[in-house]
């Protein structure tokens, strides 16, 4: 539920911004940075050096949590929205990309206690792969920067875009945790991913939809190079204002 939350405040904020921004195919760009977080890679680093062991441990569950529910929406309705042509008639199966799948199928096994029964020669390899996601990630990051031409930088579209994502999101999250007490680390989760810059894979979305990318390129270095400054300002509020309350 908080990872629909977050996601539909991401979609009503873009919406609303997006009037700001010229042409159809960068406005759904727009609205896609401002609506899909770095949910995952950061949000790990910021809680292994951030909290105690036994705090990290349940963090890390909560996290976990978070992750199945945010990547069935970013792999169903956040690749239909980067996809979207009004050309192109709405069909549900788009939805059931292989990242839905296999997150459902990973949901039946652990429902029906079948992972326990997963063989080592199956679940090591696959455990491997998923340790490579963090440094790919990085090369995605790296990639863009590499495309990225200084004098076809659209610094209006990103600005308003760093604007909702890492300062107004965030903003939102500590008046609602100032007025709502919730338990420490659920706090501080939903604190880390309202300010984490968009994902990474919206480029990777882009790509394999063949859209040209206007902004997510340009948006996913600027935002993630501001976030080195907004995201220890939240951090340090939340800590401050709303733990001490």
């Amino acid at each position: 539920m908080i990872s629909l939350a977050i996601t539909v405040l991401g979609l009503l904020i873009g919406a609303l911004l997006s009037g700001f921004i010229r042409g159809p195919e960068q406005k759904i760009q727009f609205i896609s940075l401002v609506s899909f977080q770095n949910s995952g890679y950061l949000p790990l680093a910021l809680i292994a050096a951030l909290l105690s062991k036994d705090k990290a441990d349940s963090m890390f569950i909560y996290l976990f949590l978070f992750l199945l529910g945010f990547n069935l929406i970013m792999f169903s309705f956040g690749s239909y929205l980067v996809a979207f042509s009004k050309k192109k008639e709405f069909e549900l199966a788009s939805l059931l990309s292989p990242p839905v799948a296999a997150t459902l199928v990973t949901l039946g096994l652990v429902f029906f206690g079948l992972n326990k029964i997963v063989p080592d020669f199956i679940f090591k390899p696959v455990k491997m792969v998923g340790d490579c996601t963090l440094p790919l990630a990085m090369f995605v990051v790296g990639g863009n920067l590499a495309q990225i031409k200084l004098g076809s930088i659209d610094f209006k579209s990103n600005l308003l875009m760093a604007l909702a994502k890492l300062i107004i999101m965030p903003s939102i999250g500590l008046l609602l945790l100032y007025k709502i007490a919730l338990p420490e680390l659920i706090g501080l989760l939903i604190i880390i991913e309202l300010a984490m810059p968009p994902a990474t894979l919206l480029s990777l979305i882009t790509r394999h939809h063949k859209k040209e990318d206007l902004l997510v390129g340009q948006g996913l270095f600027l935002s993630h190079i501001l976030s080195l400054l907004t995201i220890p300002v939240f951090l340090s509020l939340y800590y401050t204002f709303i733990l001490v309350k």
